[in-house]
């Protein structure tokens, strides 16, 4: 077994979009930076997300308006800067006579929707007319009152982070996949890393290490030695299905009638792409899969606004989002990122708790702040809001 040797100046646990991004922007800002991965890249919840690269309509309704603004903001430089792998589409919003939403506060909400995203064409909005009803994809029309349509956009979700990795080769980003950090020691100056590869083992000495664990970031606190007590947090869980219905509109914003949540149904090849769920995860981040009661809620939910396709389950999966512990509903808590530092005016370990795919490049700003303050300024290399993002040449096909 062969034994290594790195110097960086900073070192990121974690190769899902969240550590890709902070790895990017690291090395756009001129600083020297390896990241580790234990498995693949975008090997857990970054491949099993909803896919949508959107601003968080239902978000405005629990007032999280500045997480709105920044993912709008990111949606844009998505669709401007990845446009092969971030596509827009249309969004269909059905009113029926029970819906609990009512077409006044929809038109209120994509009013703000479209104030907050700076205006554009992505940012229109209309209420469509009857003649156009019978035309999306089978949609039901009992009790049909009102159909609005906006747009947000789409993505595959790991070639997504597969481009960000990528993105941060080409400015010298050392990445180690199938690298597990075993034990990080305080030093002098930073943090020793073990790290365990498939060939031996690495040190690597680094003045600020980055957390981005995603949902294993408090398992991974528990090797690094640290004054500071890990954040309390739930693990929530999002199941999705993939049913054999062809959607060729766009995605269909659906209300569960069993408890009036926010679930989508979504094109995905010549399928549809159903979720997601929110239930906290009691298990293992290790051992995700979705519920049977999961399972059916999407296949009801599905059904109910479909009345005549087949919501036989040919796919599915789950991923694990990170949410501040709390008693309050999963969908009613704050979805923005937090963080954890060992000391906010100069921090040599940064832990990066949640992320939402879209925002994960201003996720990426707001850890720089804490490193520059720590590390001292450097000549940027590049500014990753305009940084071109594009598939591998040998990506893999859309795929969960």
């Amino acid at each position: 077994m062969s034994e290594q040797h790195i110097e960086t100046e900073v070192a990121v646990i974690g190769g899902g979009v969240q550590g890709a991004g902070i790895a990017q922007a690291a090395a756009a800002a001129g600083y020297k930076v390896t990241i580790f991965e234990r498995h693949h890249w975008a090997a857990g919840t970054s491949q099993r997300s909803s896919k949508l690269i959107h601003g968080g309509l239902r978000y405005l309704e629990t007032g999280q308006i500045p997480l709105v603004y920044h993912s709008l903001r990111e949606r844009a430089r998505l669709l401007k800067n990845a446009p092969e792998l971030v596509k827009p589409v249309k969004f269909f919003i059905p009113i029926y006579k029970d819906t609990s939403r009512r077409p006044w506060q929809i038109r209120a909400g994509l009013s703000l929707y479209y104030i907050l995203s700076g205006g554009g064409p992505l940012a229109r909005f209309r209420s469509l007319p009857k003649a156009e009803w019978e035309q999306l994809d089978g949609l039901s029309t009992d009790g049909l009152q009102a159909v609005f349509q906006y747009w947000d956009g789409q993505t595959n979700d790991k070639l997504l982070t597969e481009a960000v990795i990528r993105s941060a080769q080409e400015m010298g980003v050392t990445t180690l996949a199938s690298a597990e950090l075993m034990e990080a020691s305080k030093t002098d100056d930073g943090y020793l890393l073990n790290i365990r590869t498939l060939e031996g083992k690495i040190n690597c000495r680094c003045k600020c290490l980055v957390n981005a664990g995603g949902p294993w970031i408090n398992d991974i606190a528990k090797r690094i030695e640290s004054d500071t007590t890990p954040k309390a947090i739930d693990l929530v869980r999002g199941s999705h299905i993939l049913v054999n219905k062809k959607l060729d509109n766009g995605v269909f914003y659906m209300e569960s009638p069993k408890d009036g949540r926010a679930v989508f149904a979504m094109p995905w090849g010549d399928k549809a792409l159903i979720g997601t769920t929110e239930v906290v995860h009691q298990e293992s981040a290790d051992a995700v899969t979705p519920s049977n009661e999961e399972l059916s809620y999407l296949q009801e939910t599905f059904g109910h606004f479909f009345k005549n396709d087949d919501a036989t389950i040919v796919d599915s999966w789950a991923g694990l989002r990170v949410l501040a512990k709390s008693d309050e509903l999963a969908n009613k808590r704050d979805r923005d990122t937090f963080f954890l530092c060992d000391d906010p005016k100069q921090a040599s370990l940064i832990a990066v708790y949640g992320g939402k795919l879209t925002s994960y490049r201003h996720t990426a700003e707001r850890v720089m702040d804490y490193i520059i303050k720590s590390l001292g300024k450097r000549e940027n290399v590049a500014d990753t809001r305009t940084l071109p993002l594009s598939p591998l040449p040998q990506s893999s096909e859309q795929s969960s």
